[in-house]
């Protein structure tokens, strides 16, 4: 079952199209990685298919409800934890996750369950009675989930949940949200992280406000051409410069850390036999790399 769906989604502020024509599914249960770089469409998209905001076209669903027609009631059945934690700083943990019961109108019982929950999930049984002003960015990031995910939503939207949080936490934070996803709860996460990106099902990457790639992480990394030589050098850019200099027969080439790494065809193999080059799989961060040139490449042509 599609539990999201987007149809040529898109929306202007003016003269500026932060999203254009977006399309995509997510199926009920999965976990949708949505990434880009910051300013490339992800929040915008997000917004609209929360019914934060209205697109300036195309339309979207969100189990088979309308996001123009159908907002109020889409919002009864998603959760949706923002970029910025919508905490209230001067009311406790237990105040915050009680609030949050409010606003979703869970009878009394059942909001004192669902709130121990919660104070389990996140691990902040013996922080209840602090206030949420002095917790650190990865115990406001798992309180947040919890007033977002408080009410049981089928379907949960995380915009950069983990932006700005130690590496730690990032991996707490994803162990919560694969138990969700094993749970049946449909999860559209956006992220800048690759590593983030290569343990969901299924991930977009977004450019500029196009969608410039739809696929699971695996079927991704098989669209790229060639072979992907990775060569260690003290001065990378010096490198591709000689490279470029020497006319040799690559289908890409970029630094990559303190290497370089080239797209090759395997026939060409020989011309870079004076590199002390290996023959890596391509990464998440090669395939945004490719799938961004190309898309210049399209623009131009």
């Amino acid at each position: 079952m599609i539990a999201v769906a987007a149809n040529r989604l898109t929306r202007k502020f003016g003269d500026f199209t932060a999203v254009n024509a977006v399309s995509f599914k997510i199926r009920q249960g999965t976990i949708y990685g949505f990434l880009g770089p910051n300013g490339s469409g992800k929040s915008t998209t997000i917004r609209m298919l929360c019914g934060i905001i209205e697109p300036t076209a195309g339309s979207g669903s969100i189990l088979g409800l309308d996001i123009k027609r159908d907002a109020e009631l889409i919002k009864s059945h998603i959760g949706y934890m923002s970029q910025k934690f919508s905490l209230y700083d001067d009311l406790t943990v237990q105040e915050n996750l009680a609030f949050y019961a409010g606003l979703y109108s869970l009878p009394a019982k059942l909001a004192r369950q669902r709130i121990d929950e919660m104070l389990d999930m996140a691990g902040l049984r013996d922080r209840r009675n602090e206030l949420a002003a002095n917790l650190s960015g990865g115990w406001k990031q798992r309180l947040a989930l919890g007033c977002a995910i408080l009410h049981k939503p089928p379907i949960l939207f995380l915009d950069e949940p983990t932006g700005g949080v130690d590496p730690k936490s990032r991996r707490m934070f994803w162990d919560i949200i694969y138990n969700l996803a094993a749970a049946g709860t449909t999860i559209m996460v956006t992220t800048h992280f690759m590593d983030e990106a290569e343990h969901c099902d299924a991930i977009g990457f977004i450019f500029e406000g196009n969608l410039i790639a739809d696929d699971s992480p695996d079927n991704l990394k098989k669209t790229i051409p060639g072979l992907l030589l990775e060569i260690p050098h003290e001065d990378p850019m010096a490198l591709l410069e000689a490279i470029a200099a020497s006319k040799a027969p690559v289908i890409d080439s970029y630094p990559y850390g303190t290497a370089v790494h080239l797209l090759v065809d395997k026939e060409h193999l020989p011309h870079f036999a004076r590199f002390n080059y290996t023959i890596i799989p391509p990464s998440l961060e090669d395939v945004f790399v490719y799938y961004v040139k190309s898309h210049r490449k399209e623009l131009v042509a």
